[in-house]
């Protein structure tokens, strides 16, 4: 396993990581996700990402007791969580980033966990109704309590992340370390051009989500929504009409011709494509079954073999059927 810098922090990350997303708790019991974790472990990941909102708290608990039951030395990996959501539609629990919520989120998910604190928390997404400053002394006093060790965001714009970081470094506070968004072969102009300018002007690291597109880049698709997959989960109908997109499809079987020719797997290819981009610290993937995690971790040699004239191959094949 290669580890890397989350961006200018010393903090180091397994450049493959794993999320719970959509699977604890819907598709992941405690004792896969135990399973999970132990042969993540085995293949040298120490980051796992979670979130309040994932399965209405239940990912959180399902880690925490993988993780107490596994027992492994706290110094030796990373745990994250994110902030927004909220798990009550009601003022102060729902949809905000204010100060009072941050402050009762924090220790509703370290019981959850049961930790003592989390390595990354990230605010889920930027809340328009709540002034950046107020959020940025929250988090920065979220970490100066021992609850966090660095901050970061998910989904805000390039603008909003550095106004968090101006309003830090003007006040002596905690800056946002890190953010998480959406890349993978379809999803890109966020990470490639918007943020472009972040990673040199304030270090930024990402720890990028749906490498798979929501396992679009699977190929399993292709033919309509089989049985089991995610599509077909209460809840994530949203999904279904981009998941059988026919010229993302065809894209993808394309793509499955530069795998074959490669030797592995599309899923592969595509998680190996990231690792390619010298910016992202690490790519959270998701595995609701244990055999998963060892395929994944394939990508890392399959990236060796993504040479410039494989990269501009999978440029062509792509277009501009990407956002």
């Amino acid at each position: 396993m290669n580890y890397r810098r989350l961006g200018r922090s010393g903090l180091q990350v397994s450049e493959l990581s794993i999320g719970s997303w959509v699977t604890y708790g819907n598709q992941v019991d405690r004792r896969i996700a135990r399973e999970s974790l132990a042969a993540a472990r085995d293949a040298g990941i120490n980051f796992f990402d979670n979130a309040e909102v994932y399965a209405g708290g239940q990912s959180e608990e399902i880690m925490g007791h993988a993780l107490k039951e596994l027992a492994w030395p706290r110094i030796s990996y990373v745990v994250s969580t994110k902030f927004f959501w909220g798990l009550n539609e009601a003022p102060n629990q729902y949809h905000t980033l204010n100060r009072k919520y941050l402050m009762n989120a924090i220790d509703s998910s370290l019981g959850r966990l049961q930790l003592d604190y989390v390595d990354l928390v990230f605010c889920h997404r930027p809340d328009p109704h709540t002034p950046i400053e107020e959020t940025v002394w929250a988090m920065s006093d979220m970490i100066a309590r021992g609850k966090a060790l660095y901050w970061g965001t998910s989904e805000w714009s390039a603008d909003e992340i550095r106004a968090a970081y101006e309003i830090a470094e003007r006040h002596h506070l905690h800056k946002p370390v890190m953010e998480q968004p959406q890349y993978n072969l379809f999803c890109r102009k966020r990470v490639e051009q918007e943020y472009s300018r972040l990673y040199e002007d304030i270090g930024l690291g990402l720890t990028t989500w749906s490498p798979l597109a929501s396992g679009l880049l699977t190929g399993k698709y292709r033919n309509g929504v089989p049985a089991g997959s995610r599509a077909e989960l209460q809840g994530y109908d949203w999904l279904r009409n981009s998941l059988t997109d026919s010229h993302k499809n065809n894209v993808v079987a394309k793509l499955g011709d530069v795998a074959n020719e490669l030797g592995c797997t599309l899923a592969q290819l595509a998680i190996a494509w990231i690792l390619k981009n010298p910016n992202v610290s690490t790519v959270i993937t998701g595995a609701s079954r244990v055999e998963q995690i060892g395929e994944n971790m394939k990508a890392q040699d399959v990236a060796a073999k993504i040479t410039p004239d494989v990269k501009e191959r999978i440029e062509a094949i792509v277009g501009d059927a990407f956002n």
